[in-house]
């Protein structure tokens, strides 16, 4: 059925526009019940994705050949594939630093879908905050804010793979370096900020203002006019402390 290449060896070569239609397409083929349709086509998925099924067949073909030819791709096995080449077929030990408004919603989501979802893998083992007033409470009574300064120790004893960084700008370099030192190689940053890392880090940024104001240019005239800028300095309201 299938011949699968390691992925290893071509983990390097792969654009990050392949790696996230990857990420696409197991999505859709968990929300896909295999026990009404066992096969879906290039074309399916295509349709599905919002891509182009050649395109389908370019990105699956980079790590093997896991359809046939006239029937598709068997749905369970290549569900599994992806799991397995995206290296989500296993749990994802993960911290957070900055127990604000966003982190800990971030923290509340992150534990609930890990209680309730068989296969989601990313279970978060730590917080992390500078705030006195913080420190020692749990969230969703499960997982304890600590003291930045433990992170290291922690990292090692809860062999934690992933960071997010949820702190004020200020703040954010100086937590990347800590998680740096700590030995961890893969970062999401929700920061307003570039960071600097080492090459062999991984460094991804979400920025749900800076989409928002994107998204805010394609609005009629008419609905920004009706909106007064307020003045202030709240963009780091609600954000940890480190």
């Amino acid at each position: 059925m299938s011949r699968r290449r390691d992925a290893a060896a071509v983990r390097g070569t792969v654009p990050d526009v392949v790696v996230r239609r990857l990420v696409l397409y197991l999505r859709i083929l968990q929300d896909i019940d295999a026990k009404d349709r066992p096969y879906i086509s290039s074309k399916e998925l295509g349709e599905l994705a919002g891509i182009s099924p050649p395109q389908v067949r370019k990105d699956l073909a980079v790590f093997g050949e896991f359809g046939k030819q006239g029937v598709g791709y068997d749905i369970d096995y290549l569900r599994e594939e992806l799991r397995d080449i995206l290296h989500v077929n296993r749990a994802i030990n993960i911290v957070l630093v900055g127990a604000g408004d966003l982190g800990v919603a971030i923290s509340r989501y992150n534990l609930r879908r890990f209680a309730r979802e068989r296969n989601y893998p990313f279970r978060l083992v730590a917080i992390f905050d500078n705030d006195p007033a913080k420190i020692g409470r749990r969230v969703e009574n499960k997982v304890e804010i600590r003291p930045v300064e433990e992170l290291g120790q922690v990292v090692a004893e809860m062999q934690a793979a992933m960071a997010i960084i949820t702190v004020p700008a200020s703040a954010a370099q100086a937590v990347a370096d800590t998680i740096v030192r700590a030995g961890i190689k893969a970062i999401l940053n929700f920061a307003p900020v570039k960071l600097k890392v080492p090459p062999d880090v991984r460094l991804h940024y979400s920025d749900v203002a800076l989409e928002m104001e994107q998204l805010a240019f394609y609005l009629p005239q008419p609905a920004t006019q009706a909106v007064a800028v307020r003045e202030g300095t709240a963009g780091e309201e609600g954000e940890g402390t480190a």
